[in-house]
């Protein structure tokens, strides 16, 4: 994704603002989805096909998770060791779960749907954030 692309998705041209932007939205998205694990489990395990168990879980995890992304997108100058944390947390979400669903979950309909659009969206995220990582850190270097 080339910087312009990137500027024109963020609505801004400014690399840490990029940043910090899909680094909210990241949070938003991940705690919105960890809440509805944590107040829906059970419902949300039978439309998906996965134990409300799980769920419960992961709910808590990603509640946590997306708490502390959150607080990353509000620092003016997100730390970059952090910042690459987040890219490769998200990046293993997503590899784990395509191995989850191939290995282990027997999911509905609706939750082999769902597995894999969460893992591209949290692959996307990973994508975004990396190359507003970078854009950051050539702005640093010129």
């Amino acid at each position: 994704m080339s910087a312009t692309q990137l500027a024109a998705l963020a609505r801004t041209s400014e690399p840490q603002t990029m940043l910090r932007r899909f680094l909210a939205l990241d949070a938003a998205v991940t705690g919105a989805n960890g809440i509805a694990y944590l107040a829906v489990s059970g419902p949300l395990g039978r439309l998906l096909g996965v134990g409300s168990g799980l769920l419960l879980e992961l709910g808590l995890l990603l509640t946590v998770y997306a708490a502390g992304v959150g607080w990353l997108a509000s620092r003016r100058q997100p730390p970059v060791l952090p910042v690459r944390a987040v890219i490769e947390i998200n990046l293993a979400w997503a590899a784990l779960s395509f191995v989850a669903l191939a290995v282990w979950l027997s999911p509905s309909t609706a939750g082999a749907v769902w597995v894999p659009l969460q893992a591209l969206t949290v692959a996307g995220f990973a994508l975004v954030q990396y190359a507003a990582l970078r854009a950051v850190q050539t702005g640093r270097e010129s």
